[in-house]
């Protein structure tokens, strides 16, 4: 029977849930927002099946052999520009759509929290396209992608690489006629956080559209912008807005986060998908700030997807370190670590203004920052005692 006593250790992937055969498992938020599992021991029969595919517990070994590496966009430039980087996925997904497939996905639900779902149309696939910086809901999708897969469908499942490890542990074996595509993730913000952000911006209106990466400032710049039927709610780049902030310097994320089980290619994914960050130091004269994607091709079958793809993309092979050079993709191998006011924030979730709140945590973990960096300057000027007086001044 599984028991969360560490919330570091589970990523929340729901496969524990969804294959357990008594269905007496619930995933339940807590304090902050986020789903465990919580097991009716009435109920249990104490198969351990849970246990047995959970991805944390269980944790795959890293590839040892680094993955084929290109920058790559769509050839439709309307296509890329509503994308968040270059349109990889969606070229990906419409290669499968048409040879007779489905393809799963995370979307905005009526309410805007985020929730995964499939589609077997290209229309469909709309609605999976951009970043959405919110934990998704699964529901069911591990049981829907095995009765597809079983009726002979190709299948394409599209998520966070912990969630690409739950199904693979869920499913237990391989199939030839799956795909999996995830990509470089920093972390997952808590949904509890998203629906107050949006219920501070909401007042008498109704939402029309959200991106997480709206381009409107460029990629290099990209931005959270939310729009009504009438007038821009709110728009600010990564580095302004609160929310963005919060989710990038890890204030809102998940403690798994922290101890990720599915970092360092161990998902089991076939593509992993990202933005080519550093572009335009290794080759500005194909840089024109509207997006390019990167794709890391990790098994036989994800590069025979991906070359199925070439008539469709501008593709461009780049040597590994272009990858992960100067940490420009750093959560590939390694954890996120939490902010420092993290734990504050979330014990203060409830008593404060939310946005009054992110910005006070955020800017105490500026001014921790700066001591930081200013005693490190002075040690190595002055010698360690200053350093541990300023230090102290951080932990007040």
């Amino acid at each position: 029977m599984i028991s969360i006593t560490d919330k570091s250790k589970c990523c929340g992937c729901t496969a524990c849930q969804q294959a357990c055969p008594k269905h007496c498992i619930e995933m339940q938020e807590d304090n902050e927002g986020f789903a465990y599992p919580v097991v009716n021991a009435d109920s249990c029969i104490e198969c351990g099946l849970c246990e047995k595919i959970c991805p944390a517990i269980n944790p795959d070994a890293p590839s040892p052999k680094l993955p084929a590496s290109y920058a790559c966009k769509a050839q439709n430039e309307e296509l890329r520009l509503n994308s968040s980087s270059g349109g990889m996925f969606t070229v990906l997904a419409e290669k499968v759509i048409d040879t007779g497939g489905v393809v799963f996905g995370a979307c905005f639900s009526e309410d805007w929290s985020v929730v995964h779902t499939y589609t077997e149309t290209r229309q469909g696939l709309k609605q999976f396209r951009g970043s959405k910086y919110v934990q998704s809901r699964l529901g069911n999708t591990y049981r829907e992608v095995r009765d597809f897969l079983a009726a002979g469908r190709l299948v394409l499942f599209s998520g966070t690489p912990c969630q690409v490890a739950g199904l693979n542990h869920f499913l237990r074996k391989k199939y030839e006629n799956l795909y999996t595509v995830d990509f470089v993730c920093h972390s997952i913000p808590s949904p509890l956080v998203w629906k107050m952000y949006l219920e501070s911006k909401q007042g008498n209106t109704s939402f029309k559209h959200i991106t997480f990466r709206d381009k409107s400032s460029g990629w290099h710049n990209y931005g959270l912008k939310i729009e009504s039927d009438h007038d821009t709610v709110e728009q600010g780049s990564k580095d302004q807005n609160l929310y963005m902030r919060a989710f990038l310097e890890n204030l809102t994320v998940r403690p798994s986060c922290f101890n990720c089980p599915a970092r360092n290619y161990t998902s089991g994914s076939d593509i992993m998908l990202a933005d080519c960050w550093g572009l335009e130091k290794y080759h500005p004269e194909i840089d024109d700030n509207r997006g390019m994607s990167q794709a890391l091709i990790l098994t036989k079958k994800g590069e025979q997807l991906f070359d199925a793809c070439k008539e469709d993309i501008f593709c461009l092979s780049i040597p590994y370190m272009e990858v992960e050079d100067k940490s420009l993709h750093l959560p590939i191998t390694a954890s996120t670590r939490p902010h420092p006011y993290r734990d504050y924030f979330f014990a203060n979730i409830r008593k404060q203004a939310l946005e009054q709140l992110l910005a006070s945590c955020l800017k105490k973990g500026d001014i921790r920052s700066k001591v930081i960096e200013s005693a490190k300057t002075a040690g190595r000027i002055f010698g360690l005692g200053i350093i541990y007086r300023l230090w102290k001044k951080t932990r007040k």
